[in-house]
């Protein structure tokens, strides 16, 4: 999503808390990983892996100057033959320690596995951070969180969207004006589905 949508959004957010939630764990998310030069680790379940988040930080990084923010993604299962950047398993997890940072993304409560994991990662100094669905152990194993469940007015991946833009900003936006919901969706969808203005 270029700066354009992400401006839109979040003027259809404006006056809901996710703005100013998204940009207070980006901020965690940026004062966990820059002080250490990186060791961000990305992190879905079995069923969610959060391809999406991953591009969209390396994207931030670049344009941002903040080669910090790059993630490695970490995958449940790796293939013979998957490329480099692909190729890593959950056992980076078990190697986590301190000065780097795991961020989960759990839409679904993680396996028993995954949970152990991100336990031993955070003893052994891992900062945690994770983007769920309230699970209560989740909660439990990580410094910060941001949750996001079935009842609230945005989903996961537009969260992700706020969180990836937030943590490449050099400086908080000014708050705009408070409008209905419904107003600023309608504007929303209007600008997103309207023709391109013609150059002639």
């Amino acid at each position: 999503m270029d700066a354009v949508r992400v401006a839109l959004l979040r003027e259809v957010l404006a006056g809901t808390e996710w703005p100013a939630a998204a940009r207070r764990f980006a901020g965690a998310l940026r004062s966990s990983v820059v002080p250490h030069g990186g060791g961000l680790l990305l992190v879905g379940t079995a069923a969610y892996e959060p391809w999406h988040l991953a591009a969209h930080l390396v994207d931030e990084s670049t344009w941002s100057g903040l080669p910090e923010l790059t993630p490695t993604l970490v995958r449940h299962r790796v293939e013979p033959g998957d490329p480099a950047h692909l190729a890593v398993g959950l056992g980076r997890i078990e190697a986590a320690g301190r000065g780097e940072t795991l961020f989960l993304v759990a839409p679904e409560r993680p396996g028993d596995g995954l949970l152990e994991r991100v336990h031993d990662a955070r003893r052994a100094g891992a900062t945690v951070l994770s983007l769920d669905n309230g699970d209560p152990e989740v909660r439990g194993l990580a410094h910060e969180t941001l949750t996001v469940t079935c009842r609230d007015d945005v989903d996961l991946d537009t969260v992700q969207h706020l969180v990836s833009a937030a943590a490449g900003e050099n400086s908080v936006p000014a708050p705009r004006g408070r409008r209905r919901f419904r107003e600023r969706l309608s504007r929303l969808a209007d600008q997103l589905t309207a023709p391109p203005p013609s150059r002639w």
